[in-house]
């Protein structure tokens, strides 16, 4: 008999808590593999839509997760015609495929003012810049980086569903969903 080298994808109860965990890790850690998911949205237009973005946070109890992003940039837009999104993480030294379907929330303003001023300077330089994201440049570096609070926003992600997929000696797949306080189903992979 082959042994697992992943014990905890056996059961559903300690599966999700490895998503949540590496999540979570995600976040602090910039070499873990969760700190880079891929986002997908639809264009207003109707276009599937994906974009490697950084986790911010990530909050089990809520059910969570929090990209930052400038308000003037195109998944915004998307996100304003459409609210559903998806995230997707491929953990290679787990052999762990997380896809989170979300609806998410766009935050502004005052309501991230407390995260803006957290927010380092260097990372700052993200927000603002002028044109705004996506808009044509006669050069590559024809833009000038104009760090700007009224163009941050907080891309609250509230999950509502969790499809984990564990390539390991033998492959597991088990769903999770707000609805049923994340108590799993195993589906056939």
């Amino acid at each position: 008999m082959t042994v697992d080298p992943h014990p905890w994808a056996a059961e559903l109860d300690t599966l999700c808590a490895q998503v949540w965990a590496r999540l979570v890790r995600g976040v602090g850690d910039r070499h873990a593999p969760a700190r880079h998911p891929t986002l997908a949205t639809v264009s207003p237009e109707g276009w599937p839509e994906a974009r490697t973005v950084v986790l911010r946070a990530a909050d089990p109890v809520a059910g969570s997760v929090d990209i930052h992003t400038d308000l003037r940039s195109a998944k915004v837009a998307s996100l304003r015609a459409n609210h559903r999104a998806a995230l997707h993480v491929w953990d290679a030294s787990a052999h762990l495929q997380t896809r989170l379907e979300v609806t998410v929330s766009i935050l502004s303003g005052p309501e991230v003012a407390a995260i803006w001023a957290r927010v380092p300077d260097a990372s700052r330089q993200s927000y603002g810049t002028m044109p705004a994201p996506g808009q044509h440049i006669a050069s590559a570096l024809e833009y000038a980086k104009q760090p700007e609070a009224a163009s941050f926003a907080v891309l609250r992600c509230t999950v509502q569903a969790m499809d984990v997929v564990h390539l390991g000696p033998h492959h597991r797949r088990a769903r999770f969903d707000r609805g049923t306080h994340w108590a799993g189903q195993w589906l056939a992979p």
